[in-house]
């Protein structure tokens, strides 16, 4: 394996110098075909974005920190997953495994009942173990993610305590397309998917597709599980657009199915059904409306390979409806109000024989971004949420400053953050295994905190860096704690919980085709009025990517090299089930994973493919939940054709 590892990280580099030299040998061709390369940190930073003010707004207008990951650097990483993705590019972000394989995050300090999830801006029905089912994000078809780190619950409401992350769909800017792309590798790893869309005078469709499927992974050393289950899905998605004289209607539809093979008599099987109905419409250059309906349902069932039956055991249904106004006094000056309108449905195996709960819930949310000078932009929001079956309110503001000198963008903002109890957490009474029981808490109170964020940013040519300090605390937390009367455990709010730390990062472009991005953040996660450390977040992460590309008339490359690097982290754990003075003192390795990615656009349309990840071969001495599930290095190869650029009167390719 070891041979072939280097063999391979060595063909990489006979392929790169080869197409170096074969240029060379020949200067009237380089002289006549070499284009440009244009360093891209600036240009990000001309990117609009909506998340973090939920209007359009240049990312460097932004007054707070936000993060845009583009489809250019989802291709150049080759990455599988929006997990991969966002663990590759973020640091301070880990996915691990939680009870039965089921995915967790932890994003500085956060659980995922606290990171909010969008999709075009709206929520994810269906929840296990507080996290949404990840791989219901598929990347085939997506413009760019924006990342928001810290509290957003004035503009989004519950569950954005930690931040925000929206995927957002690549909207059609040809006439028409259609891309076909497959990737396979180590361990029968396939991915398969396909985009078609088309504009005809008023309407646009695009119509994607895309299926995944993995074989059992046997893990070679002792761990908390031997095995990574076998798994399959398939995600379809139809969006429809008509616009005429300032109205812009969209519908949507989607359907995504997943099955694991977790047990040899029976699998697990997720499905979601989603569809919605946007209006726009633009009054005058001052004045816009949008309103909108969602309907989200996210089933789980059991399917039993010996009497073929599918039984279904938990379904979250969602029916939102929403409206959102702007108003801009001047062109510095936007009022934006708006109120979101949710029927919550919940049926599950861990209530009481099964049964259901269901709520409504409402909010009314005014955000006004003025930007005082030129250099200086001042945006303030505010938001009203209520909860009917808890008969929850709560207010939460929002104070954002931004202030700029020549190179230098100074951002501070305050926020706070809330989280409501879910019907889950609220009426729970679920069997655990016949070991005890875990019981829901009706009195719960709100989830709130306090978040401020400094931040600087320094931009100069091609050069970026950012620098953000940030604190958290977090009251009124929600866990499960031992209940002795009851004999189980319950869902109670706990004492204070800090979360603080930097994060920085560093970025280069050079005009010769290099890129380079270093990311670091330092996390401390302090509980109040206890000596126990119960946060398995590690202190230090960091990630890395250096990138070399060049593109000419008929062909590019783009290598990219990738690693992710964290630290040991000790925290205790409890050891009895019915006694939580019994506890024990775990310190969890650190560990680091490279990864090398080729990427060749050989000719119109058609790119090409090969990833060696994790060249060091690092393998976990023992397989905790919150180590990677590797068994070495592993390789992969893609194929990806764009139909439309095939029979494009335009030789020219897109940058790798």
């Amino acid at each position: 394996m070891k041979i072939l590892r280097f063999h391979t990280i060595f063909l990489f580099i006979i392929v790169l110098f080869s197409v170096e030299s074969g240029f060379a040998q020949n200067p009237k061709r380089e002289a006549d075909s070499l284009e440009v390369y244009v360093p891209e940190e600036m240009k990000m930073l001309e990117t609009v974005v909506i998340t973090a003010t939920r209007t359009p707004k240049l990312l460097k207008d932004v007054p707070m920190v936000t993060r845009v990951i583009e489809a250019r650097d989802i291709k150049n990483v080759d990455v599988a997953n929006v997990q991969d993705l966002l663990q590759t590019e973020l640091p301070g972000i880990e996915f691990t495994y939680s009870m039965n394989q089921q995915v967790s995050l932890n994003m500085q300090g956060f659980d995922g009942n606290s990171v909010l999830f969008l999709v075009d801006g709206e929520r994810l029905a269906g929840e296990t173990l507080d996290n949404v089912d990840y791989s219901r994000l598929g990347l085939d078809d997506v413009e760019r993610i924006e990342i928001v780190k810290g509290a957003a619950s004035s503009l989004y409401g519950s569950n954005a305590v930690g931040g925000v992350v929206n995927v957002i769909s690549r909207q059609l800017d040809v006439p028409w397309l259609l891309n076909i792309n497959a990737r396979y590798g180590t361990h029968n790893d396939q991915h398969y998917g396909g985009t078609i869309g088309f504009q005809k005078g008023r309407f646009e469709n695009t119509l994607n597709a895309q299926y995944v499927s993995c074989d059992a992974i046997k893990l070679p050393n002792d761990g908390d599980y031997g095995t990574v289950y076998a798994h399959q899905s398939l995600n379809a998605r139809e969006r429809l657009t008509y616009s005429y004289n300032g109205l812009k209607l969209t519908g949507r539809a989607g359907y995504f199915f997943r099955e694991r093979e977790s047990q040899q008599t029976s699998h697990d099987r997720y499905r979601d059904f989603s569809g919605g109905l946007k209006g726009e419409y633009e009054f005058s250059d001052k004045d816009d409306i949008m309103m909108s309906y969602a309907f989200d349902q996210y089933d789980k069932s059991n399917y039993s390979l010996t009497s073929h039956k599918d039984v279904r055991s938990y379904s979250n249904v969602q029916n939102s409806l929403r409206a959102l106004y702007n108003h801009c006094f001047t062109k510095k000056t936007t009022l934006t109000v708006g109120g979101d309108f949710m029927h919550d449905y919940l049926m599950t195996y861990q209530f009481l024989n099964n049964g259901s709960h269901e709520q409504n819930t409402a909010d009314a949310f005014a955000q006004f971004d003025w930007a005082v000078t030129g250099k200086f932009n001042v945006l303030a929001a505010l938001r009203y949420d209520y909860y009917s079956l808890s008969d929850l309110s709560h207010l939460s503001p929002k104070l954002s400053l931004m202030y700029k000198l020549k190179r230098l963008s100074i951002r501070a903002s305050y926020a706070d953050g809330f989280r409501a109890p879910t019907l889950k957490e609220m009426f729970m009474s679920f069997d655990m295994a016949n070991i005890f029981m875990i019981y829901g808490n009706p009195n719960l109170k709100p989830e709130s905190s306090n978040n401020l964020n400094v931040a600087a940013e320094y931009t100069r040519n091609s050069y970026n860096i950012t620098v953000m300090g940030f604190y958290n605390m977090v009251n009124n937390s929600i866990t499960t704690v031992w209940n002795a009367a009851l004999n189980g455990m319950v869902y109670e709010n706990m004492s204070p919980l800090a979360i603080s730390g930097v994060d920085c990062s560093a970025s280069a472009n050079w005009d010769f085709g290099l890129k380079v991005r270093l990311s670091y953040v330092y996390t401390n996660v302090n509980y109040h009025e206890n000596e126990l450390h119960l946060s398995s977040t590690r202190p230090h992460s960091a990630t890395a990517r250096f990138e070399y590309g060049k593109r000419w008339h008929d062909y590019g490359f783009n290598l990219a090299l990738t690693g992710r690097i964290l630290s040991s982290v000790t925290c205790d754990e409890y050891t009895s089930l019915t006694d939580l003075t019994e506890t024990q003192r775990v310190t969890y390795p650190g560990y680091t994973i490279w990864k090398l990615t080729l990427l060749q656009h050989v000719w119109r349309g058609l790119d090409i493919s090969a990833t060696v990840d994790n060249i060091f071969n690092y393998v976990p001495d023992y397989y905790y939940s919150n180590s990677p599930a590797t068994t070495g290095t592993s390789f992969y190869v893609g194929l990806s054709v764009a139909v439309d650029k095939l029979f494009s009167s335009q030789d020219i390719p897109e940058s790798p």
